[in-house]
């Protein structure tokens, strides 16, 4: 539609007096995309307000904010392969999307910050602190712990959204432009956040100054 709009005000020659207007579906869209600017950067702000009164740590918070850049990327994918262009359903479509993946991030911080409390715990008694090998394995359980049930909870979601993606009917190209945004992004969320999330909760942990954490023995 924008590029068919450059070209008739490009090649168009109006009489004096004669003017054009764009109206309908396009005069939508444009009011939509403007509300979308101030709709999406606002659910940003809040989320990761939220995040820090949740955690009130900003380390935690950037590392759960990584997860959109993460549902993004499979985001993009899917619609470049379905050969779909940014429009005011895909960017609802995102929008949802940006909650459940920081839905993860979360679910995932929590457990690898459980996971690293029962071993500092456990060690309490010996009155060290972990090494790095015990680090490593504390974070790894903490991750292993949250795989089936971040699994379950994407596979419904997305089993959920398919028949909406693949649907035909009426509205159906609305509908297919919102859901296809968050199955991509679902399935790269989940892919990554179970591989990226852990190792940067490590090197955050090992670097961290003051940690006390010990080299491997």
């Amino acid at each position: 539609v924008e590029r068919a709009r450059r070209a008739v005000l490009e090649q168009v020659e109006l009489p004096t007096g004669y003017s054009i207007a764009w109206s309908g579906q396009y005069e939508f869209m444009e009011r939509a995309a403007a509300r979308l600017q101030l709709v999406i950067p606002a659910a940003v702000a809040i989320i990761v307000l939220l995040l820090f009164l949740n955690f009130r740590n900003l380390v935690s918070v950037a590392i759960i904010l990584g997860t959109l850049p993460l549902a993004l990327a499979g985001s993009y994918w899917l619609l470049y392969l379905l050969g779909y262009n940014m429009s005011v359903a895909v960017g609802a479509g995102m929008i949802a999307l940006a909650g459940v993946a920081v839905e993860i991030g979360v679910l995932m911080i929590v457990y690898l910050d459980q996971s690293l409390k029962s071993m500092c715990e456990a060690l309490a008694d010996e009155d060290r602190e972990p090494t790095q090998f015990e680090l490593m394995q504390a974070v790894t359980d903490g991750a292993l712990m949250r795989v089936r049930p971040i699994l379950m909870t994407v596979a419904t979601i997305v089993l959920g959204l398919l028949p909406i993606m693949l649907g035909a009917g009426t509205g159906s190209g609305i509908m297919r432009r919102i859901a296809a945004p968050m199955v991509g992004g679902m399935i790269s969320v989940t892919i990554l956040s179970l591989l990226v999330v852990p190792v940067i909760y490590f090197l955050w942990k090992r670097l961290a100054p003051g940690s006390g954490i010990q080299a491997i023995r």
